[in-house]
């Protein structure tokens, strides 16, 4: 397993810096921009290309680049959703998505506000739909970058972070221990699941937001607390 492991992680680091990098962010601008995200693995992009870094500027550019990308797709996605939505929505496509899923964002963003757009990057699927739902609504352009750059912020440092540092850590105890390759699979797959936990988490808690329309403006926010 150690060979395989580090066959593929020399491949990836083959790749030069420069390159990586710029591929990551763009991953996840396709991701976050124009429903594209429903196709494009950004997240799966940015993580095999953070596990090539070696340095600490490789670490920063690629945070950097990851977060850029981000706000730039999130941005295309308000700004179709503000001149297209509604032909976007009636189109093959938006009908292929389905009904219960732009009114359930419809519901989400009206009822949570910035919340909506804080945590459904997040969310499988919604957060590919609520940019497009965001631009239009009411909500202005700079509540939206704002809330959305606070989500993209903590997502961007967890999974570069998370990448950076298992390889770091392979890297040196496959050096001294046969087993080493068996436990980076076990980190992957327990990376994978806990994200997935907390998805579901965060879907779960949230769910009973997208259920029911509110008051028709995303800038006042439902009480969590109210039955």
């Amino acid at each position: 397993m150690n060979e395989l492991i580090s066959s593929f992680l020399d491949a990836v680091s083959s790749v030069d810096p420069i390159s990586r990098t710029l591929l990551a962010s763009l991953g996840i601008l396709l991701e976050t921009s124009f429903l594209i995200g429903l196709v494009i693995p950004g997240d799966t992009i940015v993580l095999i290309a953070s596990s090539a870094i070696t340095t600490t500027g490789q670490y920063y550019a690629m945070v950097g680049m990851v977060i850029l990308g981000s706000l730039i797709g999130e941005s295309i996605g308000f700004f179709i959703g503000r001149r297209f939505g509604p032909q976007i929505r009636a189109s093959w496509l938006g009908r292929k998505l389905g009904v219960k899923r732009w009114e359930a964002a419809d519901n989400y963003l009206d009822r949570r506000g910035g919340i909506a757009v804080f945590l459904s990057r997040f969310l499988p699927v919604l957060h590919s739909i609520i940019p497009l739902t965001v631009g239009m609504s009411q909500m202005r352009y700079r509540q939206f970058i704002a809330w959305t750059a606070a989500a993209c912020v903590i997502w961007t440092v967890t999974y570069v972070t998370l990448a950076a540092v298992q390889r770091e850590r392979y890297t040196e105890f496959s050096q001294r221990f046969d087993w080493a390759g068996w436990a980076f699979m076990g980190l992957v797959v327990g990376f994978v699941f806990v994200m997935w936990a907390i998805k579901k988490r965060i879907a779960y808690s949230q769910a009973k937001f997208m259920d029911a329309p509110g008051d028709g403006d995303p800038n006042t926010i439902d009480d969590p607390l109210d039955p």
